[in-house]
């Protein structure tokens, strides 16, 4: 027997600003659905969540939700008056002696339910609202970019829990990785259609590619009809008669639905220019330390980055991604070891708070006020890579229309204020690229166009960023930080990563439910060791897990650079992969040589 819809919009139409988002849509979620909401940066996907959630309401149009059906809605901005902590916030909506459910979520999430409302940042906000979602658990889940602002630990935790739910859920999110994960079914807006597709993320863009060439198509043939037509009333005599006004009246309609018709919005037009050559070597840090309140951040790390690497770092927030960025560009010095930089740099940052946008100011504002695109006595003139450009003209490059040129920052969605700072940055040359969080809100297709830019840029790429799909995209090394100050470069970008991390050591024996046997009951149970001290003790049992480690690790290392064509292909991941290899097996020989020492004083 079929099971009634968690949520059905019928007919459903929404202008805003004289302008429809939505004219008679038609929508269905049904109970374990998991449907992903696809769609560029403005073209109505938060203000549809808001409308299956009943917040906004239409200006036409039916919401129907069975009686005794949840419907919860993750905001983007929370409003947290009344609350004093973010655990107030997260726990209001549970019955008494639930409580127990948000500090469950807070543990994944990762944030602090003590946390003062007035203290907390937009992205711990952010946190509390989905674990406020999370903990309630309602029949249908309305996901507004859920994985912004969390550590890729935390998306997974996100990730499995999403996974296991019997919940179903609709999911705006610009993360690649996690929709593909997730998914079953994707809703599509496109210039105010919503388009159903029986089948998750995966798959959509070939999907979008179909209908657009379709599209194409269906376009090409009534401009040829409507030139045949145009030329035929130009021309024929009988085009005046009275029997053959049906056909110019069709001819006007035709014309009507050509204008009527509407372009699909074309990418920006972003382009990122390297300045004058820097040297080879770009940054070579040695056995730098930096630690704050007595905690480590970063202890004896080393990196050399060459001109043209793509270096991403990686790690759970507040590990130090961001000091350690600041560390190797001079901006923070190290307490211990060196830094050097490279000659000729020329450095652009895109910051992931988003600080060097003023929410006060309008975009016009924003660009003609930075002193590095000011054109001397030209207010609408903006430089952009050394050539004037009208400021509206170099706006509309990125998206915005002539009427969002006067308007605040503020009223700017996340992708436009990301779109915004990258018109700032773009404007400039540079041969150095700090790119802190640039992935947050934008939306797929100019993810794509990001990377693809970045894949021609001739400069260097530092880059700090939770899309796991991004990092494999664009990075030739990654720097995963693990936190007490520990750092690991590995080759390639967050799944060549994982391929080369080694797997964790088994657990120590007193943590084992064996150990809790007889020793006589253990398998291959051992005497302590005569004449060794305690810790040479505890060093002997360690080192043959440790030695299998590295022989694992040796081995992944080799079959990696068997490939053939690598070094020509990837010749900075077979650079890094030859010194990693290297390392492995020195560190293999002083491990063997030390078990057989110590071996030999046990036997002695």
């Amino acid at each position: 027997m079929a099971r009634a819809p968690l949520l059905q919009l019928s007919g459903i139409s929404l202008t805003f600003g004289g302008d429809p988002v939505f004219d008679g849509l038609d929508l269905t979620v049904q109970p374990q659905d998991r449907v992903a909401l696809v769609g560029r940066n403005g073209s109505g996907k938060s203000t549809l969540l808001k409308v299956m959630a009943g917040l906004v309401e239409p200006d036409r149009g039916e919401r129907v939700v069975p009686a005794g059906t949840s419907v919860g809605y993750m905001e983007q901005d929370p409003g947290m008056e009344g609350f004093a902590t973010l655990g107030d916030y997260a726990a209001s909506g549970l019955a008494h002696g639930e409580e127990y459910r948000v500090e469950m979520v807070a543990e994944g999430l990762k944030f602090r339910p003590e946390t003062p409302v007035a203290t907390a940042s937009g992205g711990e906000r952010r946190r509390a609202a989905l674990a406020k979602l999370m903990a309630e658990a309602p029949d249908l889940m309305l996901l507004d970019e859920p994985t912004n602002h969390l550590d890729i630990q935390a998306i997974q935790w996100l990730e499995a829990q999403l996974a296991e739910t019997r919940a179903a859920f609709v999911l705006i999110s610009h993360d690649r990785a996690f929709l593909r994960a997730l998914t079953r079914a994707t809703l599509w807006i496109d210039r105010g259609q919503v388009r159903r597709r029986e089948a998750g993320f995966e798959g959509f863009e070939d999907w979008r590619e179909q209908i657009w060439a379709e599209e194409d198509d269906q376009r090409h043939k009534l401009d040829r009809k409507i030139k045949a037509e145009a030329r035929w009333a130009v021309e024929g005599i009988s085009a005046r008669r009275k029997r053959n006004q049906g056909r110019l009246r069709a001819l006007a309609a035709m014309r009507e639905e050509r204008r009527a018709q509407i372009r699909r919005q074309g990418t920006a037009a972003m382009e990122l220019e390297a300045g004058p050559m820097s040297g080879k070597k770009v940054i070579e840090a040695q056995g730098i330390t930096k630690a704050f309140d007595g905690q480590p951040i970063i202890r004896d790390f080393s990196l050399r980055i060459l001109r043209g690497d793509r270096v991403a770092f990686v790690g759970p927030n507040g590990v130090g991604k961001t000091t350690l960025l600041k560390l190797l560009t001079g901006e923070l010095a190290p307490d211990a070891g060196t830094v050097t930089l490279g000659t000729n740099l020329q450095v652009a940052v895109f910051d992931q708070t988003r600080a060097q946008l003023d929410p006060d100011a309008s975009l016009w504002d924003s660009l003609t006020s930075d002193p590095a695109m000011r054109v001397s006595g030209q207010q609408d003139q903006v430089m952009v890579r050394g050539v004037p450009r009208h400021v509206v003209g170099y706006l509309k490059d990125f998206l915005f229309d002539e009427r969002q040129a006067r308007a605040p920052v503020r009223s700017l969605s996340g992708g436009e204020k990301a779109r915004l700072l990258l018109a700032r940055i773009m404007a400039q040359e540079s041969n150095l690229l700090i790119l802190d969080e640039p992935t947050n809100d934008l939306d797929v297709e100019t993810l794509d166009l990001l990377q693809d830019i970045l894949g021609d840029y001739d400069g260097t790429v530092l880059l700090v960023s939770h899309d796991r799909d991004f990092i494999d995209r664009v990075a030739t090394t990654t720097v995963a930080l693990e936190g007490q100050g520990r750092a690991t470069v590995y080759a390639g970008g967050w799944t060549d990563h994982l391929a080369q991390r080694p797997e964790p050591a088994e657990p120590a024996a007193a943590s084992r439910p064996e150990a809790a046997k007889p020793a006589a009951a253990r398998p291959e149970a051992r005497k302590p060791a005569e004449g060794l001290t305690f810790t040479e003790r505890k060093r002997l049992e360690a080192l043959p897990a440790i030695i299998e480690r590295l022989e694992a690790e040796i081995a992944k290392l080799t079959e990696f650079l068997s490939a053939d064509d690598l070094f020509t292909r990837e010749p900075a991941k077979f650079r890094k992969a030859t010194e990693a290899l290297a390392e492995r097996q020195s560190q293999l020989s002083a491990a063997e040589d030390e078990w057989l020492t110590l071996e030999g004083k046990a036997q002695g």
